[in-house]
């Protein structure tokens, strides 16, 4: 079984910056796609950023040259480094990995999830 927990969350304003951390349990990590999704009140779950198991990454446009993801494999972590955050980019954001190969962009072709992390941009 596998289990994801998030951290770093918050209140920032606007053009500030956050870091996001998850720390994954289980065997599969090393070899596993990573990935961040976010969900707004109202809104679906969409994807942020992944991170495959040769560190090839995939963003969103609406985050590509703000955010970056990396992992390290010898600490069962990924991150998010979020800069010049908007205040769009308030949501619930979520860890999440595949098992899959590859650099899934849809939520359900991840298979754990964590508990979700709350950051707030205000204007």
């Amino acid at each position: 079984q596998v289990q994801l927990v998030e951290s770093g969350g918050g209140l920032v304003q606007a053009g500030g910056s956050l870091r996001l951390s998850c720390a994954a349990s289980g065997r599969t990590f090393g070899s596993s796609t990573m990935g961040w999704f976010r969900q707004a009140p109202g809104k679906e779950r969409e994807f942020v950023a992944s991170i495959n198991w040769s560190l090839r990454t995939r963003y969103t446009d609406s985050v590509k040259g703000r955010f970056t993801i990396s992992r390290d494999n010898a600490k069962n972590t990924v991150s998010l480094q979020m800069d010049s955050l908007k205040p769009e980019d308030t949501a619930a954001y979520y860890c999440a990995l595949s098992v899959r190969g590859g650099l899934p962009t849809v939520a359900n072709l991840y298979d754990y999830w964590g508990q979700g992390t709350q950051v707030t941009v205000s204007s």
